[in-house]
């Protein structure tokens, strides 16, 4: 009776989430008070071990110093500056600025792992420029939403982050593991911007002749000054992570460092800078690892009560065979999604699916690759997509919601195709971690 009373504990928390109640002190509720029914004054002891095991778990530490890292990078000037370069070269192609925005996109996800500041930063510099040239407001809200969804995708993903711990998987297997399907959904979204552009060149005017040219050693000196330190960053970062010459923690360490002296070196280093970039990652921090304890108390209390062993049962005797009960969690995740933050998706589904991920044999690295593109595209998708909400906190209002719904379903089938081929060729996500340290090392 006990194991079936635990499964009342998901109804208690959306009951309260849809209530208002922020998710981590839902999570800390329901845990208590099913915590107190089930096992009495013991259930005190057993929530304060998950405040010490959180507290006191290593890997966590990498989400400040990679949440720092990322708002120097924002509030520096940096992201701007590489913006400017990227544009140099990219502005001609057809949907050039769109290009532009993925690319950039793609590097401030490599280089800071916080999808909501990926987001803002990439939109705050394009969006006025995209629509100066009159770009179709459809494409322009499909192309921001998409570019800053690559911070799931793309390693260092704090999300990750948050998810190896959880899922009992070596964080930096995880890595390695995102590394071809981000890379390979950036490109997607490229081939799908040019292509558009090309056969409607009305959605993505090119820029006139008549702006200022650059001329090539102005060009190529521009475009050093701000990539080259930004890729040095990159493989201080994830590089080292790769290569097994540092821990999550101590790559992020140095990202940190490493974001300070480039804001440094581009003299845009003062007291102001470090103030609010230290405010928001404290603001951001604290939310995160709150949630983060919420979910361990909660999965903690759940799996004593044998919770976990209820739901096996019950997925076994439907007679459904291992992919569709892998279907069926994917779709859990896609639809928590809709209403919950990643990180919170993460905490109340991975620690339910991983044991019986492992029970019907699949590969850990692989299904934790197919869930993070699961929850990447439950970010962009209509209509409760945080990818929306972060966009209409930084457009003018003459770019609608009806724009941003329909200029994200191209993207989010671009997503779709790269879980299809991850699903159907496991080795996508597989043989980066195999070839960089053997199977060994996951």
């Amino acid at each position: 009776m006990s194991s079936f009373l635990a499964l009342l504990m998901f109804p208690a928390l959306m009951a309260f989430i849809i209530a208002g109640f922020p998710i981590a002190f839902s999570m800390i509720v329901v845990a208590t008070l099913f915590g107190m029914i089930q096992f009495g004054d013991v259930a005190a002891y057993q929530l304060l071990t998950k405040i010490e095991d959180t507290a006191s778990n290593s890997i966590l530490a990498a989400v400040p110093l990679f949440i720092f890292m990322g708002a120097m990078l924002e509030r520096s000037g940096i992201a701007e500056r590489l913006f400017g370069a990227i544009h140099l070269w990219t502005r001609r192609l057809p949907g050039g600025l769109g290009v532009g925005a993925i690319i950039m996109g793609t590097l401030f996800a490599a280089s800071s792992g916080v999808v909501g500041a990926t987001e803002a930063v990439i939109g705050m510099l394009a969006i006025p420029v995209m629509l100066k040239h009159h770009y179709s407001k459809s494409l322009m809200s499909g192309t921001i939403c998409a570019s800053g969804s690559l911070g799931t995708a793309i390693p260092p993903s704090i999300t990750v982050v948050v998810l190896g711990p959880v899922a009992g998987v070596s964080v930096g297997a995880l890595f390695s593991g995102l590394l071809i399907p981000g890379f390979l959904m950036a490109v997607m979204f490229l081939i799908y911007i040019i292509g558009v552009s090309y056969l409607k060149p009305e959605m993505a005017p090119r820029v006139v002749e008549t702006e200022d040219e650059v001329d090539w050693p102005e060009r190529m000196r521009i475009t050093l000054v701000a990539l080259l330190p930004t890729m040095a960053l990159i493989f201080t970062v994830l590089g080292t992570i790769l290569m097994g010459l540092a821990t999550p923690t101590e790559a992020a360490a140095c990202g940190a460092l490493g974001s300070i002296l480039l804001a440094l070196a581009y003299r845009n280093l003062n007291r102001e800078v470090l103030w609010h970039a230290a405010i928001k990652t404290m603001n951001i921090s604290a939310m995160i690892l709150l949630i983060v304890l919420g979910g361990s108390m909660f999965a903690g209390v759940f799996f004593a009560s044998g919770g976990m062993a209820t739901v096996q049962s019950l997925l076994m005797d439907t007679g459904l065979s291992p992919w569709m009960i892998l279907g069926l969690i994917l779709l859990i995740a896609f639809i928590a999604g809709f209403v919950l933050d990643l990180i919170s998706v993460v905490l109340i589904i991975v620690p339910v699916a991983m044991p019986i991920v492992r029970m019907l044999g699949f590969d850990e690295i692989w299904f934790c690759v197919a869930f993070l593109v699961v929850l990447q595209t439950s970010y962009l998708t209509p209509p409760l997509a945080p990818a929306i909400f972060y966009l209409r906190a930084i457009t003018p209002l003459e770019v609608t919601l009806k724009h941003m719904y329909r200029g994200v379903i191209p993207f989010i089938a671009c997503q779709l195709v790269v879980l299809a081929l991850v699903l159907a060729f496991p080795w996508i996500a597989t043989w980066l971690p195999d070839v960089m340290s053997g199977p060994s090392w996951r």
